[in-house]
């Protein structure tokens, strides 16, 4: 026989008939449980259906965003890129080459570095100090091939896209366990 539990609605003791019974069978309970599995059913059907909906320039958009936290995310505990000051509560992922006007190194993380605002929105990514803390940071031949992947043009896919954001994700993930 099952050990007894405490109803999740009522708080009442009963005794379950299997190991995942939550809740006891009184007809308000039942009706807040059948309330709950609703809920949640809509939310999954309300989040595929607005996926669904979701144009080409709008997972860009959203992975333009995972791709910033995570960059935000991997270079918190270092300086700025372009200045060098301690970086504060609030700060940019600074793309070297424009995430408009580069889209193939858009999501390149050798293109992006943490970077204070004043540097990146004020003084326009502050990009002469950038490109040498830059070479510093991955070298030369890095740097070179990165200026050359720049040059070349692209477009994504939605797919494509999508790949990304999943990608990120499991790396925000990554580092938020560390």
């Amino acid at each position: 026989m099952m050990k007894t539990r405490k109803c999740k609605y009522c708080k009442s003791v009963f005794s379950p008939i299997t190991t995942l019974q939550k809740n006891c069978f009184d007809p308000n309970c039942v009706t807040e449980w059948i309330q709950e599995v609703k809920q949640k059913n809509w939310q999954k059907k309300k989040a595929k259906l607005k996926m669904d909906l979701m144009t080409l320039s709008d997972y860009i958009k959203l992975a333009q965003q995972v791709f910033n936290k995570f960059i935000r995310l991997r270079d918190k505990l270092t300086p700025c890129i372009s200045c060098g000051n301690k970086l504060g509560e609030k700060f940019d992922c600074g793309h070297f080459y424009s995430a408009g006007g580069h889209w193939s190194v858009r999501f390149d993380e050798r293109n992006c570095s943490a970077q204070c605002v004043n540097c990146n929105q004020h003084k326009h990514g502050n990009l002469i100090a950038y490109r040498e803390n830059l070479l510093r940071k991955i070298g030369i031949e890095e740097f070179e091939n990165l200026s050359a992947e720049a040059t070349k043009t692209r477009k994504f896919t939605i797919d494509e896209l999508k790949e990304i954001i999943a990608t990120y994700k499991k790396k925000i993930k990554e580092i938020e366990l560390y």
